[in-house]
């Protein structure tokens, strides 16, 4: 019974961002634990791409604009065309634009806004659609620390994240007893493109890994399986979760 509570085996995930950082090795992961991939992105993602095929799973490249909300209905259509039917949506893809706030534009609003609130949502509602028809799924969306703290010139960072986490939760309460689950993973501070700046940094590494319990960076394989938790059965009576995979951070 152990094994299979975590087994994606017969499951297909469809994963947005996945050709770097915390979107491949999610992918990654999810490939590891059984399930086949679907990779959404501007990019084609090669190296995602045989990382996943290694493991013997099926993956599947879906290119497209996330900073074009209007067209996720299409994103869905097109994905769903590759395989039968979604059961995982992963909602990795997101960008940043740092300035302090009194400076920032709009157009870096708009922008962060785009890809990591507004495409996010209006994917999930197109392959949640489905999803409900079937009566099962699981959607993991990409929150961050910044889900519970301010930050600092990263506004429209914030603001996104802030709205992931709020989202979360009601999709969880309208779509729980709809045999959906609908939760989110929010990585500390992790090695990633994301972060370059504040690890090219000195003083500022130093700050972040003082308050880090664990010692150090994150690295993406940590958050593997987080994801495949909650996206197999084991998380089954799990909604509208967020959990932290932070290396301590919001326990200092």
């Amino acid at each position: 019974m152990f094994p299979s509570a975590f087994s994606l085996l017969g499951r297909t995930a469809l994963i947005t961002g996945a050709n770097t950082g915390l979107g491949q090795a999610i992918a990654i992961a999810l490939a590891e634990a059984g399930a086949d991939i679907l990779a959404v992105g501007r990019t084609d993602p090669t190296e995602t791409m045989a990382a996943v095929l290694n493991t013997g799973r099926r993956f599947i490249s879906v290119q497209a604009d996330l900073a074009n909300a209007d067209s996720m209905s299409m994103v869905a259509d097109s994905a769903l065309a590759e395989c039968a039917h979604i059961d995982i949506l992963v909602n990795n893809a997101g960008i940043i634009r740092r300035s302090d706030a009194v400076d920032f534009t709009a157009a870096d609003w708009d922008e962060v806004m785009d890809v990591n609130l507004k495409s996010a949502f209006f994917l999930t509602q197109a392959i949640g659609k489905r999803m409900l028809a079937r009566g099962y799924g699981k959607v993991i969306n990409i929150a961050s620390m910044l889900s519970f703290q301010g930050g600092i010139r990263v506004a429209s960072y914030t603001a996104s994240k802030s709205a992931i986490a709020g989202l979360t939760r009601l999709l969880a309460n309208e779509w729980a007893c709809k045999g959906v689950n609908v939760n989110a993973i929010a990585p500390g501070y992790f090695a990633t493109n994301n972060t370059q700046s504040l690890r090219s940094d000195e003083k500022r590494n130093r700050d972040i890994l003082a308050r880090i319990p664990a010692g150090r960076w994150g690295h993406p394989t940590d958050v593997g399986g987080a994801a495949v938790f909650l996206a197999a059965p084991a998380s089954d009576y799990v909604h509208g979760a967020i959990l932290p995979v932070d290396g301590g951070w919001l326990a200092r």
